[in-house]
């Protein structure tokens, strides 16, 4: 029997549909990205000594985090109704990219955490497991985007518009203030993944000496590459500080646990 001589046509899923709206929207934000080699080798060590390791998404995604209140340009968007300014956030919202299965099709999710800042490792961690592992339907930011998915055309995009472009407050609400992902762990960097919001954080591979590219894609209306810059240094030292000390508290606690968690998570609030 002769092979087919034509493919089939194949509808595009909710989730497939959520991935085309959002390329429309961030194309057209003037994003560059800038990015920096760093050490991770003396967080890797601590890392390895821990009794429950966080991920090095939530490591990195804290770490962010605490730029970001340092530095509000992080928090900021461009809103260009009903005339150009920009919008502040009080605290970040992390939009992190989470791949799944639905009904035989790998896709790719959002969901929200709010003020990683001020988040333990440990609970960051638990968060991305629970994205990572609870099933699809019980979560309610993934239902939220695959309703918007489903949505005809037209009005999925008035959806998207008016969510992205009206209020910087329903914005943050709704997307976040940054969005995050990597492909590290496939042994892949990206180059400049797009975003509708303001900044893009993404991490290479982790080579064997413990080096890693940190990469932040923004949008050149809000700040310009030397604040990135000074940002993508800012990091570095908060890897090596802050996080670097909470993951000491984590390798070296016997029976760690929520009442340690809150301990550890107040007396970095206080230095």
């Amino acid at each position: 029997m002769s092979a087919a001589r034509k493919g089939i046509r194949l509808p595009l899923s909710p989730a497939r549909q959520l991935v085309v709206e959002l390329l429309h929207h961030a194309r057209r934000v003037p994003s560059l990205p800038l990015s920096k080699q760093v050490s991770v080798a003396a967080l890797a060590e601590v890392r390895a000594q821990a009794e429950s390791r966080p991920s090095w998404t939530a490591i990195f995604m804290k770490a962010y985090g605490i730029v970001a209140r340092r530095y509000p340009p992080l928090r900021q968007t461009y809103i260009a109704w009903p005339w150009p300014h920009l919008y502040q956030h009080p605290y970040s919202e992390c939009a992190v990219l989470i791949e799944r299965e639905l009904r035989g099709e790998p896709v790719v999710l959002g969901a929200k955490v709010r003020a990683p800042e001020e988040a333990t490792l440990t609970a960051l961690d638990g968060h991305l497991r629970r994205y990572r592992e609870a099933p699809i339907e019980s979560i309610g930011y993934f239902r939220q985007v695959l309703r918007v998915g489903a949505l005809p055309a037209p009005l999925r995009r008035a959806v998207f518009w008016y969510s992205l472009h009206l209020s910087g407050a329903k914005r943050a609400k709704h997307w976040g203030t940054f969005m995050l992902s990597s492909l590290g762990v496939l042994g892949v960097e990206q180059h400049h993944p797009l975003t509708p919001l303001t900044t893009y954080f993404t991490f290479g591979p982790i080579d064997a000496q413990g080096n890693v590219t940190l990469k932040i894609v923004y949008d050149h209306r809000v700040m310009d590459g030397r604040t990135v810059a000074r940002c993508l240094n800012e990091l570095d030292a908060i890897l090596h500080g802050e996080v670097l000390e909470e993951l000491q508290c984590l390798a070296g606690a016997v029976g760690y646990g929520a009442h340690d968690d809150a301990v550890t998570l107040a007396r970095l609030k206080a230095s």
